[in-house]
C-alpha cells in the first residue's frame, strides 16, 4: 500500500477508527469506553437518538464522559449548529472528560467558528487548557464540500474532516444502494481528502453500512486508504480491527520506508542529493513520505498516555 496521508501538524494524536455510539444506550456507551482497539468514540446525540430521548441521552452522555479515563478518546456528536438542541447539548456535555465535538452537517466556516467561541468561553470553567477541546467536522452536502477547504482551515481546534456519505448522497439525489466501489462518490471523497490535506488535518471516510459484510468493508476501506483518507468511521465494533489494519502501515511498508531513509541518509552523507534505490530514483519528496510512514508506525506502537 502507498504511504499514509500527511499527519496533522496541529494535533499530535492520530486516529484510524471512529465509532458512533447511540447516546441513549447505557449498554453501548459502557461497552464503547471499554474497547481497547477503538481509537475514538463519538457519543451520538444527533441522528442516533430519537427526538423524544434527547434529554435523557444528554444526561447519560454527560455521566459517561465523567467515567474513569482510559479506552478510546471521547467525542460527542451534537445536534445541528445554531439550533436549540445544540444549545442544550453543549450545556449538558461540556463537562470534564469531553475531549472533542463532532459537528454534523457543516456547510460553512461560520458554523464552526460559532462553536469555537462557545468552547473558548466554557473551557476555563472545565479546568482545561484553552483550545484543548477539538472538533471533527462532518461534510454532508454539496455546499459543505465546496466550502471544505475553508472549513478545515478556519480554526486550530479542527482536527479533521469526516465525510457523511449518506446525507451527501441524499443531497445529490443518488440511489439508495451503492453501486460497485461507489464510483459516484469518488469525486467527493477525493475532494474531502484534498481539503483536509490543505489544512494539515485528518480525513475520515464515511461508514460502510453493511455491518456483516467484512469483505465489502475491507474493499471500501482499502479504496478510502488509496484515496488518501487517514481513517474511517463505523457504527459497529466488529469493524474496528479491519479499519485499524487498513489504516496502519503494513510491515512491508515500514521496512521499505526504513530502507529508503537509510539509503538517502547515506547518500546525503556522501554529498549526493538523490540516490537510486531498488531501481527507483529516491529524492527528497519520496524520503519525506517514507519518514511519515515511520512516524506513524512509531506513534501507533508507542504506549498510550491516556
Amino acid at each position: 500500500m502507498s504511504d499514509q496521508s500527511a499527519l496533522s501538524t496541529q494535533h499530535s494524536a492520530f486516529f484510524r477508527s471512529y465509532m458512533f455510539v447511540p447516546g441513549n444506550s447505557e449498554k453501548m456507551l459502557t461497552k464503547a469506553i471499554s474497547l481497547q482497539n477503538l481509537d475514538l468514540a463519538m457519543f451520538d446525540l444527533e441522528d442516533g437518538v430519537p427526538p423524544g430521548q434527547k434529554n435523557d441521552a444528554r444526561e447519560l452522555v454527560a455521566t459517561m464522559l465523567g467515567r474513569a479515563p482510559g479506552g478510546p478518546v471521547r467525542f460527542v456528536r451534537i445536534n445541528a449548529i445554531g439550533t436549540d438542541r445544540m444549545e442544550a447539548d453543549l450545556q449538558a456535555v461540556l463537562v470534564p472528560g469531553v475531549e472533542g465535538l463532532a459537528l454534523p452537517k457543516v456547510e460553512d466556516a461560520g458554523q464552526v467558528l460559532l462553536v469555537d467561541r462557545i468552547l473558548a468561553a466554557r473551557e476555563p470553567s472545565l479546568g482545561v487548557a484553552p483550545g484543548s477541546i477539538q472538533m471533527l467536522v462532518a461534510i454532508e452536502s454539496a455546499r459543505g464540500l465546496l466550502n471544505a477547504p475553508s472549513i478545515a482551515a478556519c480554526s486550530p481546534r479542527v482536527m479533521g474532516l469526516m465525510f457523511g456519505a449518506e446525507d451527501y448522497g441524499l443531497d445529490l439525489g443518488l440511489p439508495t444502494n451503492r453501486e460497485g466501489e461507489a464510483r459516484e462518490l469518488l469525486y467527493a471523497r477525493s475532494a474531502m481528502v484534498v481539503a483536509a490535506a490543505s489544512a494539515h488535518v485528518q480525513s475520515v471516510d464515511g461508514v460502510w453500512p453493511e455491518i456483516h459484510d467484512f469483505e465489502g468493508l475491507r474493499r471500501d476501506a482499502v479504496q478510502a486508504r488509496r484515496l488518501g483518507f487517514s481513517g474511517k468511521s463505523t457504527f459497529h465494533p466488529g469493524q474496528i480491527d479491519i479499519l485499524n489494519e487498513i489504516f496502519s502501515p503494513a510491515e512491508a511498508d515500514v521496512d521499505y520506508a526504513r530502507r529508503v531513509v537509510e539509503a538517502f541518509d547515506a547518500a546525503q552523507a556522501a554529498g549526493q542529493g538523490s540516490v537510486a534505490f531498488g531501481g527507483q530514483l529516491i529524492d527528497l519528496p519520496i524520503v519525506e513520505r517514507a519518514r511519515r510512514v515511520l512516524q506513524l508506525h512509531e506513534s501507533l506502537a508507542a504506549p498510550s498516555s491516556r
